[in-house]
């Protein structure tokens, strides 16, 4: 279970980059963040495995749900 939420949808890029990156910042080690677009899961992912997270990609409805864990 994810100890942080981050709710990201409907934000345009670079804002769910910028949510992730003060998540990893924070020192979380684990956390989930929803995205509504393709863009910002790759966008997401990206800074994700730039940290060494891994993520873990899942639906629901329009929504896009990454979970990170270190």
């Amino acid at each position: 279970m994810a100890e942080h939420k981050i709710d990201a949808r409907g934000l345009s890029c670079p804002q769910p980059v910028v949510l992730t990156r003060k998540a990893i910042d924070a020192g979380y080690s684990s956390f989930e963040i929803s995205v509504s677009s393709e863009v910002s899961k790759e966008n997401v992912l990206r800074a994700l495995g730039n940290n060494k997270y891994r993520a873990e990609i899942s639906q629901d409805g329009n929504d896009i749900i990454i979970k990170a864990m270190k």
